[in-house]
């Protein structure tokens, strides 16, 4: 059996880390491209100027626009080569560091999140869209980013409410790897670099990144709630630090390496409802996986504790919670498109179809509903 995998060749976590980023640049050569939304580089501009003092590094400040596309990703090469950069950092939040993955192709480059929302910062792929903001496809990479490096300090000043969903996208992670371990689905690791053009991954998880995902999950369970509370307050905490870490690194690597499933797929699924726009990525991942372990006849013992979670850092657990009033006739529409026969929901160690997603939902949100007392 092929095995793979995929992780970034540095990870470096702590307060005011950012003050060393000029170290990681010199590895490469004095003059690095910084992709960023302005207000993020205005936010860290006086680390960056420290550090570029320090290590007698130049940033080479690009203008981003805010949308990874190809057409952005094309521009900003070109001025990486007039300026002959070294090497390529993406710092903010998801596009701009997947704008960072693409214009690098998997060669020396730093990612340096300013939130903790999603497990993105670690892998070895990128969403593209085009330049209005529709999704156009998927990117992957040789490698993973050279280094990942977090600013606990920046990520405590950050709206809490990116931290929770950070731990909704990392909710999914144990289950996920669960379902994929169970059915020996192939994962993300094993994919080759470039645009995908209908390939299917080679390789299946390995047991440690099961045990990671695992980790992830544990760590969750420990120190979300005080990770949460230290976040609001704007304080780092080694509950803060262990949720930064399990949000980019655990969960990274876990879904990379451990696979996706069904959480994922009916997040994507939902994604059609205009009302859901507004919600992060791992808010409605939550919810999805409330929906996988419906889908999978999970143990009460075992849904009853993920719910607990959710509601005690404030995470979705039905659809309301999602602003999502009436669903209607939307559901078999929703079902179809976390079907498709490219999503990850096939991953599952049984085969799913439409009406089974459709009826998980449904029942996902009553007992959801429940919990929050909108049903008595």
């Amino acid at each position: 059996m092929r095995k793979a995998f995929i992780c970034p060749s540095k990870y470096v976590q702590g307060e005011n880390e950012l003050l060393n980023l000029g170290y990681f640049v010199q590895t490469f050569g004095k003059k690095a491209l910084l992709i960023a939304h302005a207000d993020d580089v205005k936010r860290v501009k006086e680390k960056l100027d420290s550090t570029s003092k320090k290590y007698g590094i130049e940033f080479v400040v690009a203008p981003f626009k805010g949308e990874c596309s190809r057409n952005a990703v094309s521009e900003l090469k070109g001025i990486a080569k007039k300026q002959s950069c070294n090497c390529t950092i993406g710092l903010g939040g998801g596009k701009a560091i997947d704008t960072a993955k693409c214009v690098a192709e998997g060669d020396s480059l730093i990612i340096v999140p300013t939130i903790a929302a999603t497990d993105a910062p670690t892998s070895h792929s990128a969403v593209l869209y085009t330049d209005d903001g529709a999704f156009d496809d998927y990117a992957y990479f040789k490698q993973s980013p050279s280094v990942v490096l977090i600013d606990t300090t920046v990520i405590a000043n950050a709206p809490s409410r990116f931290l929770v969903s950070g731990m909704g996208d990392a909710l999914s992670t144990y289950f996920e790897a669960r379902a994929n371990t169970r059915s020996f689905a192939s994962v993300n690791a094993g994919l080759p670099c470039g645009y995908r053009e209908g390939f299917t991954a080679p390789a299946k998880g390995t047991k440690s990144a099961f045990a990671l995902a695992s980790l992830c999950y544990q760590t969750l369970l420990e120190d979300g709630f005080k990770a949460l509370l230290a976040c609001k307050a704007k304080v780092v905490t080694p509950a803060l630090e262990n949720i930064i870490e399990t949000n980019i690194l655990l969960s990274g690597l876990g879904f990379e390496s451990g696979g996706l499933a069904a959480a994922h797929a009916i997040h994507d699924g939902l994604t059609i409802l205009e009302e859901t726009h507004k919600y992060y990525h791992g808010e409605k991942v939550a919810f999805g996986t409330i929906c996988q372990l419906v889908l999978e006849n999970s143990s009460q013992e075992e849904i009853d504790e993920v719910i607990s979670f959710c509601l005690e850092v404030g995470l979705p657990v039905c659809l309301k919670d999602l602003g999502v009033e009436d669903i209607g006739s939307r559901l078999m529409e929703i079902a179809n498109k976390a079907c498709i026969p490219e999503e990850s929901i096939h991953s599952m160690p049984f085969p799913v179809t439409a009406s089974d997603v459709a009826a998980a939902i449904i029942t996902a949100d009553k007992i959801g509903r429940l919990a929050q007392g909108y049903d008595q």
